[in-house]
């Protein structure tokens, strides 16, 4: 992915897709964004690699680091007091100190903290549907860890502080910090009785960062915990770690638990059904018939994003698709919509529902140890060179099958990032063109134009799964025989329209509403290159599309029939540990501008009627 396309040992990752959210800048700091000061020699070396050549005093200089992280002089003195001149232990203390100075504030009570969500929407890396059960009534806390944890906090509460052993003293900041007893225990039986606190948070935080990528990836396929340690790599967890001190005490939201998705997950129906199901949906009189609108977002949102969801758009049911049912690849959505639901029919021809019909080259190289039959979601960000040249090193060291530890190993990389056998022993990410296929789009799509390998990546992972959608287009068919007229909001990549194209709906006049460049310039170019005798409107930013735009738009066009559009879901990803806010986060809030408009295009066309 030119030179930050990679899935390892790469800080320059871009996460910002649909499903995914790497961490992201955290306000509220109790550090400065420089944190990471080590000091060397006369000098004090920052996180960028600059180094100071003041000549103050080095002591001087050793206090100076603490008190750009916001720690009181006070305490910086009585740390470097208890510890020397030792960077990490007197890091230690102050965090210590705070712990103990925010306490009887910030925990009035003596109940544990809630444990930060680990889920994901669509980073499941198999396909048995009882996983989503098992995950959602997971309780990662026992009951003796509980009480252990509850015991020692009461302690301190009490002022009986000075009682407790250094261990529990670390296991209650850890707790504090947010991270679950049970978690911390073993972070500090495995590091020892002399790991320091940043030792533990890296631990911690290593395995939390592995489950948070792939939390329904079963037990007996995930690798040692040593391996996802050396795979985080040094840095990162340093990263994590300064970034969860900044936010030690996040906003929590409201049920963090991901609803309950119906199961299997295929909405109202799927083609491949060999017997249609009977559904029986009632929709409110004020939202039969056009204008008709379609809303998308991740299935496995924070609890209570759905409902808020149902509550603005009339009540109305939302139907949760896989898209693992129509390709060969998962994509877990919700869709709400007032479309009719009968006499749908899918796009001919059906696509490649697995990956050895999808990819049939890579057959002939695949073990049979690895039993994939269906791809996770397709993200934005690919597995590093790094990365498979090291599984091609551990796999060819073995005439026969390897152990089933190095299997492990390597079933948990290409499940995480969609790698795919095309050689002896080699595995590699899938391009750009062949992650078009499984989405459902024409070759090179995404291709030209001064479009990088990166941003093919990113538009590609954020887009509609053409053929789910499809499906679900497919009614208007016969509606609109001579041509539509779609305000197409949060268009991507088009994939509304080339869904429409393809069901061989006519389109008339489409206003797509974008924000990306890369994005408007790639509709652009598939409207030309096929020929689109409709009119194609552009528009950068939902929230300019006032009431009286709308108006003009709607009185030169005649109306539209069709408002579709998915808005961003960077605050309801699981992924997202940081700023998952829901509905109200920055990106996320953008929901509320698709009810606007629609309400303001379903206002003004009543009037008009």
């Amino acid at each position: 992915m030119d030179k930050n396309l990679s899935g390892e040992d790469n800080d320059d990752i871009d996460w910002d897709t649909e499903d995914e959210l790497e961490i992201q800048e955290i306000q509220d700091t109790v550090f400065s964004s420089c944190t990471d000061l080590r000091t060397t020699g006369q000098h004090v070396v920052c996180c960028d690699g600059e180094a100071s050549s003041s000549s103050v005093p080095f002591r001087s200089k050793f206090i100076q680091q603490f008190v750009v992280m916001g720690f009181p002089e006070e305490s910086i003195a009585k740390a470097i007091e208890q510890n020397g001149e030792n960077s990490d232990l007197v890091l230690d203390s102050l965090l210590t100190f705070k712990a103990l100075d925010d306490s009887p504030e910030e925990q009035p009570s003596v109940s544990p903290p809630l444990e930060p969500s680990i889920s994901s929407d669509d980073s499941a890396s198999e396909y048995n549907e009882n996983v989503l059960d098992n995950v959602y009534e997971e309780d990662s806390w026992s009951s003796d860890s509980d009480n252990y944890i509850n015991t020692v906090k009461q302690c301190y509460l009490n002022d009986e502080g000075s009682s407790l052993s250094e261990k529990e003293k670390m296991l209650l900041f850890l707790a504090n910090m947010g991270y679950p007893a049970e978690e911390a225990s073993i972070a500090m039986d495995r590091c020892g009785p002399k790991a320091s606190l940043p030792e533990l948070v890296d631990f911690i935080c290593a395995a939390q960062m592995s489950r948070a990528e792939d939390p329904y990836l079963l037990e007996d396929v995930k690798p040692n915990l040593k391996d996802i340690l050396n795979d985080c790599g040094g840095y990162k967890k340093r990263k994590m770690y300064n970034e969860l001190c900044k936010r030690k005490k996040q906003r929590e939201i409201s049920g963090e638990e991901p609803i309950r998705l119906p199961k299997p997950m295929i909405g109202f129906g799927i083609p491949t059904e060999s017997v249609p199901r009977m559904v029986q949906r009632i929709l409110p009189e004020k939202t039969i018939g056009p204008p008709y609108f379609y809303y998308e977002n991740v299935a496995l949102a924070p609890k209570g994003v759905w409902d808020t969801i149902k509550r603005h758009l009339y009540e109305i049911e939302p139907e949760f698709v896989d898209s693992k049912y129509f390709s060969a690849t998962a994509r877990k959505r919700g869709y709400l919509h007032n479309l009719p639901i009968e006499n749908r029919f899918p796009l001919f021809p059906l696509p490649p529902r697995t990956i050895h019909e999808a990819l049939p080259l890579s057959k002939r190289w695949w073990p049979s140890w690895d039993t994939r039959s269906k791809l996770n979601c397709l993200q934005t960000a690919i597995g590093s060179a790094r990365l498979t040249d090291k599984i091609r090193k551990a796999v060819e060291k073995y005439d026969g099958e390897p152990p089933m530890e190095i299997q492990k190993y390597v079933l948990y990389h290409c499940k995480k990032w969609n790698l795919v056998w095309v050689g002896r022993n080699k595995v590699a990410p899938l391009e750009p063109d062949e992650v078009e296929m499984l989405l459902g789009f024409p070759k090179n799509h995404t291709r030209g134009g001064g479009i990088s390998r990166t941003d093919r990546y990113k538009s590609l992972g954020n887009s509609f799964q053409v053929d789910t959608v499809a499906y679900h287009l497919s009614v208007l068919r016969d509606l609109f025989p001579n041509g539509i007229n779609v305000l197409s909001l949060f268009s991507g990549i088009g994939g509304a329209e080339v869904a429409l194209y393809r069901l061989g709906v006519p389109l008339s006049n489409v206003v797509s509403v974008e924000k990306s460049e890369v994005n408007r310039n790639i509709v652009r170019s598939w409207w030309e290159q096929t020929n689109q005798r409709g009119n194609l409107i552009h528009f950068d930013d939902v929230q300019l599309l006032s009431r009286d735009r709308l108006k003009k738009l709607i009185e030169s066009l005649g109306g539209f029939d069709l408002v579709i559009g998915g808005s961003p879901c960077n605050n309801l990803a699981g992924s997202n540990r940081v700023s998952r806010d829901g509905l109200e986060g920055k990106e996320s809030s953008l929901f509320f501008d698709y009810v606007r408009i629609l309400d303001d295009v379903k206002s003004i066309m009543s009037r008009h009627r």
